[in-house]
């Protein structure tokens, strides 16, 4: 049954109801997981993906493709979610990884969502990856991850240097970068900012090195000065 998980999808949830569905079904055909590892990143804020791996502010997500909803025994979902039933077949996955507050909602997942078909493809080609029946979505997907093909990485408004990768998918999870521009705030203050959002907005601790790769990265060009503020050297 799993192996033909795709095909009984399309046959039986009207699955290309949806153009932005379809075009995320299409591409599971020759999704690309490795830069699904990178649109994962995201994730890894809230989420972990590995067997076994640790609860966070979401919870730990093997198996999840096709997989039960709100499966975790050993993690608190909201009741919406919880509601829900079913399984994460790929039109809820696709739904869900798009809007999900428009998709579930209710759900306490703040995550912004993914636009574009093929990061959500690939990602769900990603995930998939980590199970213990993996469903086959074509015959090019093990072709795809042994490719590099992956776009190169866009890092919206902020500046391009060390450490712009970690800030930039520790925080776009939940706001957008121009949010993160805008502040202009001393070391010390963006140290208390990121203590703040764990203590009272619910965020998954930071791992070193990444945090303290981040406010260095936030001291050094989001500063009281603000020295990449969008427009400023135009001024």
């Amino acid at each position: 049954m799993r192996p033909r998980f795709l095909a009984l999808a399309v046959q039986c949830l009207g699955l290309f109801s949806s153009p932005t569905l379809a075009d995320t079904i299409e591409g599971l055909a020759t999704a690309n997981p490795k830069n699904g590892a990178k649109v994962f990143k995201k994730c890894t804020a809230c989420h972990t993906v590995e067997q076994g791996g640790k609860n966070k502010t979401g919870p730990n997500i093997y198996g999840i493709v096709g997989g039960p909803v709100a499966a975790r025994d050993d993690f608190k979902y909201s009741k919406a979610l919880t509601n829900v039933g079913g399984e994460w077949n790929i039109e809820l996955l696709d739904a869900f990884f798009e809007a999900p507050r428009k998709a579930i909602k209710g759900t306490k997942m703040s995550f912004a969502g993914l636009k574009k078909p093929s990061d959500r493809a690939d990602l769900i080609a990603y995930l998939n990856s980590f199970s213990d029946a993996p469903i086959e979505f074509g015959a090019d997907t093990e072709t795809a991850a042994t490719e590099d093909t992956a776009e190169e990485p866009e890092f919206g408004i902020l500046h391009v240097a060390e450490g712009v990768e970690e800030t930039y998918y520790s925080c776009t999870a939940c706001h957008s970068e121009m949010i993160v521009a805008q502040q202009g705030l001393t070391r010390a203050h963006w140290d208390e900012m990121l203590e703040w959002m764990v203590e009272e907005q619910g965020m998954s601790e930071i791992d070193e090195p990444d945090r303290t790769v981040i406010l260095d990265y936030l001291a050094t060009h989001y500063n009281e000065d603000r020295p990449n503020f969008p427009g400023k050297a135009n001024k």
